[in-house]
């Protein structure tokens, strides 16, 4: 008899292996984080307790806020250059040897003195304490909006990185249901060979398939890690803590109007963005510090001194002769030169410097401009792609069925539950990609307009 013409007991158990395979459940949806093993504590994590996170524990932003603290520090510096400095302390002076006299005559004098008491002085070189004060503002100014656009950097990253999180585990979650299916298969078969009623071909390309579908699973387990290693490098957590999204199945939201106009949104992020406000701040400090080299020399230095204490001494060792003792001074002056008046270098390096700041800013605000538009498109690509990947997983989901009342009329093939096994694995994974991407584009789009919320 030919290998591949069933014998007499076929019918039967052919009807056995079709009620066998019809046991198999359809696609289901994943419901619970995929269990993996693991040696590290594991800490279940949602969004809001993310962005907290990074908000409190960041590097970078505890480095924004550090650096916003020296901006403040050196603005009441600059501010203490208008205030005289105290000086107390005790002065002794001794001279042995030849003198002139006010009349012109050269003597042999011995004398000695000591001068206790306290010294009020003041140099106020009026020109570089105004404009370095009005620098040093817009300095701690241009801080604080760098520190505004670090808290929305991390915000976003933060923010991506528990989708990508929650992206990697639910598709975690279809390898492992795809594994589950695919090995029933495979066992179905490899019975179905035993009785006769299947070719050996068919079990090994079930077999194959199995095999594809582990692999696949044992590499969406390697990217759920590195998602979470990285999820708690940007929280500053203990890389020993295994992060676990919540939200396991992935769901639009809604940050930004998808119907808004991209000139709304070009004015929005003008107005908005603390990167463009950080650039327009120290290009006013650099404005301020030229103002400071062109007027600050026409503005006069002033100096003075009071001196309250009392005076001792006398010829040779004598110390006596003590009584009280003042003294003031006051003068007022112009630097000419270097760092003064008629210092056209500076000047012009000053000029050249402003020039430079202002190109800057418009180079932020064409970059800024680049970023609404990119992210506006593709927060419209990604929300066209769920929906053709939606349509997709319906496609798919129908083939399969279909495939399977194939086979309960012994008419479809191996190869043919085989692909529709794979089509649907690969929609339900371009599905929950989609959404994810979606997700991280509409933190982009918000970031982009200077309207992301930064407050934990």
């Amino acid at each position: 008899m030919n290998a591949r013409t069933p014998h007499r007991g076929a019918p039967a158990l052919r009807l056995l292996f079709v009620l066998w395979c019809s046991g198999v459940s359809s696609f289901p949806q994943a419901s619970s984080p995929p269990a993996t093993a693991s040696t590290n504590a594991a800490y279940l994590i949602d969004l809001p307790t993310v962005l907290r996170l990074a908000h409190a524990q960041n590097l970078d932003v505890q480095m924004a806020r550090e650096k916003l603290a020296e901006a403040r520090a050196d603005n009441e510096s600059a501010s203490l250059k208008f205030f005289p400095w105290l000086t107390a302390g005790i002065a002794y002076r001794r001279h042995d040897g030849q003198i002139q006299s006010t009349e012109g005559d050269i003597l042999t004098v011995n004398k000695q003195s000591y001068a206790p008491g306290a010294a009020l002085v003041g140099q106020w070189d009026l020109g570089d304490a105004i404009y370095q004060k009005l620098a040093a503002k817009q300095l701690e100014t241009a801080a604080d909006h760098a520190l505004e656009a670090q808290r929305q950097d991390t915000v976003e990253l933060a923010a991506r990185g528990y989708f990508d999180l929650s992206f990697a585990q639910a598709a975690t979650g279809v390898a492992q249901e795809a594994v589950r299916i695919s090995t029933n298969y495979e066992a179905q078969l490899q019975a179905a060979v035993a009785a006769g009623i299947a070719l050996k071909g068919d079990q090994l390309r079930a077999t194959v398939q199995a095999e594809r579908n582990r692999l696949a699973l044992r590499q969406a387990d390697e990217q759920t890690r590195t998602a979470a290693a990285r999820l708690a490098q940007t929280l500053h957590l203990d890389p020993a803590v295994e992060l676990v999204a919540r939200d396991v199945e992935p769901a639009p939201l809604s940050l930004v109007e998808t119907n808004v106009a991209l000139s709304t949104l070009l004015t929005r992020a003008q107005l908005s963005r603390p990167e463009l406000k950080q650039g327009q701040a120290l290009a006013e400090a650099v404005r301020d510090n030229k103002n400071g080299t062109v007027y600050g020399p026409l503005i006069p230095s002033i100096g003075a001194q009071a001196f309250g204490g009392g005076l001792g001494g006398g010829r040779n060792g004598d110390t006596g002769s003590f009584g009280p003792q003042e003294d003031y001074a006051i003068g007022i002056g112009w630097r000419i030169g270097p760092g003064g008046l008629f210092d056209f270098s500076r000047q012009r390096a000053a000029k050249a410097r402003l020039s430079s700041a202002r190109i800057g800013t418009e180079k932020i605000r064409d970059e800024i401009s680049r970023q609404v538009v990119e992210a506006f498109n593709r927060l419209q690509s990604q929300a066209d792609q769920i929906s053709t990947a939606r349509r997709g997983l319906a496609a798919a989901d129908e083939a399969l069925r279909l495939a399977r009342q194939r086979q309960e009329f012994a008419v479809a093939i191996v190869l043919e539950n085989i692909l529709a096994e794979q089509d649907l694995t690969r929609a339900r994974t371009d599905y929950l990609l989609a959404i994810a991407e979606f997700n991280k584009s509409q933190y982009a789009l918000s970031k982009a307009v200077g309207g992301l919320p930064t407050a934990p």
